[in-house]
C-alpha cells in the first residue's frame, strides 16, 4: 500500500477566485490526493474577512496540537486555510496576484512550522505572494508548480537573483506547458517535469512525492543499541574545529586539549584542513587531557566544496571529486559530515552535488558560528529536518576562545556507530559569541605576527598548557 503523505497546496490566488485555473486545478488535485488517504491542506488568501476569521479561529484551537488540522484531511475533503484577507480590486487579469499583506505571512509561518508535512506543494512561487512566503518558512520536501506561460518581468529581470535564491529550496519543480517549461528553463535553469493540469495530475504528483519520500534518511532506530546509550553519562561535544596543523590556524594541539578540558568538553573532533597528522597527535594526548578526540580531516574537494571525514585513519588527498572523497571516507570506516553547507562565504557543495552525495551522507552540520549570516545556518537546519538526515554542530574553531561556542549534549560513544546513534538523540546548545573577536583573533595569530614572533608565542603558549596539565595530573 503506498504511503500516506501530509501535505500542504498553496496557491498565490483568493481562494474565492473559482474560475482561476489554478485554484481550479489545486481544488481538483486536492480531493483527489485526499481520497486516495493522504492528509491535504490547501493555504489560500482570500477576499472572505468570515472565511478569514473562521480559520483563525480554528487555528488558535489547534495551538496546543497542531496536528488536528489534519484529522479528517484523508477521505475526500483536504481543509482549506484562509491565511489572511486579500483587500484587492477584481480585474479582468485572471492571474493577477496581490501584494501580500503581513499577517499573511505571519500565518503561513505559524501553520508551516507547527505542522508536521511532508510535503509543501507551492504553485507560482513568485514574490510577493503566500506560495513564495510559503517557499520561505517551509521545513518539509518542496514541490513547485509552475502554470502560466507569460513572462513575468518583476521576477526575470529585477529580481532574478532573488527569486532564484528561493527556487532553490524546491526540490521537484513541474511545468502545465511545453511553453512553460521552456520559459523557466531559460530564466531559471534547473529540472522542469511536464505535468498538465488535467485529470492525470494527481497521479505524476503521487509519483513525484513518492520519489522523493524515497530519498528522505531512515531514522537512526537500533532499539538495543539506544537503550545501551542510554546508561551512558551526557558529554558535551564540539564536532568542528582546528590546529596550527591547517593552514590557517596557530592553535598548538596542547593548547587545543587545554582548552576543551577547560570548557568541560568530553569529546571534539579535530577536523583540520587537509590534513590528519594535527587530529592524531590530539588522539595519542587524549587519555592524558582527559578529552575524548574523535580524528577527523575537512577536505577540500574538486570545486564541490568541503566535506568532513569523521573516524578516519588516514590522510585523504584534497582536489578529488565529492564523489571520491566520500568513497575515501567510507573505505575507513568513517562517517561523512558536511560542514557549513549552505554558507557562501566558505567552499560549499552546490546543491546538485549535495543531493547527488545524499544518500551517503551521515550527518549535516546545521550550526555553525563561524557563518556570518544567520540565514545559511537556518537553511542547513532545514535541509537536515526535510531529509531527515541527523543534524551536528561545531565551533570551527581556529582560535582557542571560540572552542565551545557550539555545543552537543549527548551519550557517551564509543566508535563511530554508537556515536551516529547517540548523535540522532542528541541537543544542541549555542550560546552568544562575537564572530568578529574570534575573527580578529584569527588574524593577529596568523596573518598579522611575523613567523619568529608566532614561533616564541606557541612555544609560550604550549608551556602553559603543559603546566596546566601536569597541576591537574598531581591534583
Amino acid at each position: 500500500m503506498p504511503a500516506a503523505f501530509s501535505i500542504a497546496h498553496v496557491t498565490p490566488y483568493p481562494w474565492e477566485d473559482v474560475e482561476n485555473e489554478v485554484n481550479v486545478h489545486v481544488s481538483r488535485v486536492a480531493a483527489v490526493l485526499s481520497a486516495r488517504g493522504h492528509r491535504v491542506l490547501v493555504l489560500a488568501p482570500s477576499r472572505s474577512s468570515d472565511r478569514v476569521r473562521d480559520s483563525r479561529r480554528a487555528l488558535r484551537a489547534a495551538r496546543g496540537r497542531p496536528q488536528s488540522l489534519l484529522e479528517g484531511t484523508d477521505s475526500g475533503a483536504p481543509r482549506v486555510i484562509a491565511v489572511g484577507e486579500v483587500l484587492d480590486v477584481p480585474s479582468g487579469q485572471r492571474r493577477r496576484v496581490a501584494a501580500l499583506p503581513i499577517d499573511v505571512a505571519r500565518t503561513i509561518e505559524e501553520v508551516l512550522s507547527t505542522v508536521a508535512l511532508d510535503f509543501v506543494h507551492v504553485h507560482e512561487p513568485f514574490a510577493p505572494s503566500t506560495s513564495n512566503a510559503a517557499l520561505r518558512h517551509s521545513r518539509a520536501l518542496n514541490v513547485g508548480s509552475f502554470h502560466s506561460s507569460s513572462e513575468r518581468l518583476l521576477s526575470t529581470l529585477v529580481a532574478r537573483r532573488f527569486v532564484a535564491t528561493f527556487f532553490g529550496r524546491l526540490d521537484a519543480r513541474t511545468a502545465s506547458l511545453p511553453a512553460t517549461v521552456e520559459l523557466m528553463r531559460r530564466h531559471f535553469p534547473g529540472d522542469y517535469r511536464l505535468v498538465p493540469d488535467d485529470d492525470r495530475a494527481a497521479d505524476a504528483l503521487g509519483d513525484i512525492y513518492a520519489a522523493l519520500a524515497a530519498r528522505r534518511h531512515r531514522p537512526q532506530a537500533d532499539g538495543a543499541l539506544r537503550e545501551r546509550l542510554a546508561a551512558r553519562p551526557l558529554i558535551d561535544v564540539d564536532l568542528h574545529m582546528h590546529t596550527d596543523h591547517s593552514h590557517d590556524c596557530a592553535t598548538p594541539v596542547e593548547v587545543l586539549l587545554a582548552s576543551a578540558r577547560a570548557q568541560r568538553l568530553g569529546a571534539i573532533a579535530v577536523t583540520d584542513h587537509n590534513e590528519i597528522s594535527g587530529a592524531r597527535e590530539a588522539r595519542a594526548q587524549a587519555a592524558e587531557a582527559g578529552v575524548k578526540v574523535i580524528v577527523g580531516e575537512e577536505v577540500k574537494t574538486d570545486r564541490q566544496g568541503e566535506v568532513i571525514g569523521l573516524f578516519i585513519e588516514e590522510k585523504i588527498p584534497r582536489g578529488l571529486s565529492m564523489a571520491d572523497t566520500i568513497a575515501e571516507i567510507k573505505g575507513q570506516g568513517g562517517l561523512v559530515y558536511v560542514p557549513h553547507p549552505f554558507d557562501r562565504m566558505h567552499s560549499v557543495p552546490d546543491y546538485e552535488h549535495l543531493m547527488g552525495a545524499l544518500d551517503e551522507v551521515d550527518a549535516i552540520e546545521v550550526y555553525n558560528p563561524r557563518v556570518a549570516i544567520g540565514a545559511f545556518n537556518e537553511e542547513a537546519e532545514r535541509f537536515a529536518a526535510k531529509y531527515r538526515v541527523v543534524a551536528g554542530a561545531g565551533s570551527d574553531s581556529h582560535v582557542p576562545q571560540g572552542l565551545g561556542s557550539v555545543r552537543i549534549r549527548m551519550r557517551d560513544f564509543d566508535g563511530p556507530r554508537e556515536f551516529l546513534q547517540a548523535l540522532a538523540d542528541a541537543e544542541i546548545l549555542t550560546r552568544p559569541s562575537s564572530l568578529l573577536y574570534v575573527q580578529a583573533l584569527k588574524f593577529l595569530q596568523t596573518r598579522a605576527t611575523p613567523p619568529a614572533a608566532q614561533r616564541a608565542s606557541r612555544a609560550r603558549r604550549v608551556r602553559r598548557a603543559r603546566r596546566s596539565s601536569a597541576g591537574r595530573g598531581r591534583r
